[in-house]
């Protein structure tokens, strides 16, 4: 098991209670990143941090932030204290939300002499498609609103974006190694497209360009949780 593609997955632990986080993590031992999204945080909250932390697994919290500047800094501040290694804040927030978020992040780890936080903006949810983004006032063409939604977050300090697959290619043109690609929406071709409009094979998202790839319930909901993680790992080694 190649151990670049392996630290390239991050499980997505969409579930309800600790319980049920705990067990799936001690089923894949040989994951190293967690992402606790909107769910399981307002269920269990910080807390269940600790436990994750005890198990010696990386946090990727994604709440994707989108709120008054300081408000947002300051989750970020607690975040980092946590023990939170990657963040999602929604880029859609604007430039001084976005830029006082990353200013947070670089002073607690200097304060702390700890890595800084890996700060995403979220561009557009792998939910939405063209016709839904012209119903909220935006333009219906995803692509380039992904790419402005990107620039700004670049330009305020952001380490990197969260996108769909299908933005990837675009993004590494405009920026080549500028900006880290986080990328749901990964489905194995044995795996449902379920909830996710915008989606594509793990082998294909880092060919080019994905950074990590989120995956929840091709893995999570498997028979053998581990088997299936492992499976994914050895489609990205003969990618490789």
């Amino acid at each position: 098991m190649n151990k670049e593609n392996r630290d390239r997955i991050i499980i997505a632990l969409d579930v309800q209670t600790k319980e049920e986080g705990i067990v799936l993590v001690s089923k894949l031992k040989e994951a190293w990143t967690f992402k606790v999204g909107l769910e399981l945080f307002t269920a269990e909250g910080p807390a269940f941090f600790k436990k994750l932390r005890a198990l010696r697994k990386d946090i990727f919290l994604d709440l994707k932030l989108h709120d008054i500047p300081n408000t947002v800094a300051g989750a970020v501040r607690s975040s980092f204290r946590h023990g939170v290694r990657m963040m999602t804040i929604h880029a859609s927030g604007g430039r001084e939300m976005m830029a006082r978020a990353a200013e947070s992040a670089r002073q607690a780890a200097a304060e702390t002499d700890r890595p800084k936080p890996i700060l995403l903006g979220v561009t557009i949810l792998t939910s939405l498609k063209g016709p839904d983004l012209g119903e909220i006032g935006m333009s219906q063409d995803v692509s380039a609103q992904v790419l402005r939604l990107a620039g700004l977050a670049k330009a305020a300090g952001m380490d990197g974006v969260v996108c769909s697959p299908q933005e990837i290619e675009v993004l590494r043109k405009e920026y080549g190694k500028g900006l880290v690609i986080v990328t749901p929406g990964i489905r194995p071709l044995w795996a449902a497209a379920q909830d996710q409009k915008r989606i594509m094979t793990p082998a294909e998202a880092v060919t080019k360009g994905a950074d990590y790839l989120v995956i929840g319930r091709p893995i999570t909901a498997a028979p053998s949780p581990a088997e299936a993680f492992e499976r994914i790992v050895e489609e990205l080694d003969q990618a490789s």
